[in-house]
């Protein structure tokens, strides 16, 4: 049982780890995003989500998944398809370190 959770919790920190991406980078990357996802990730437009508080392990597979066609639509497709794998990395830190509260 501790080889199995020990295996589980390396596993995830390694995972961490490899999204290491510059959340101010990011940040200033952003500033084409903001049109349909808001300055600080929170969505001005319906039909675009809120990114602000996402898991950043998340908005990375779904960018490449967008970069790829893998997931496709018509303007994230174009959006995403110039983007290194860094500036994934930094969009994801930018919108995952933004704290949303519920009031």
């Amino acid at each position: 049982m501790k080889t199995i959770f020990l295996a589980t919790v390396l596993t995830l920190a390694a995972t961490q780890s490899a999204w290491a991406g510059d959340p101010e980078a990011g940040k200033v990357k952003a500033a084409q995003c903001a049109v349909c996802h808001g300055t600080n990730g929170l969505s001005v437009l319906a039909e675009a989500p809120h990114l602000a508080g996402q898991p950043e392990m998340y908005l990375v597979q779904q960018l490449v998944n967008y970069r790829s066609g893998r997931r496709p639509h018509e303007v994230m497709a174009i959006m995403a398809k110039p983007l290194s794998n860094k500036e994934i990395e930094d969009l994801a830190a930018w919108y995952a370190s933004i704290k949303v509260e519920v009031k």
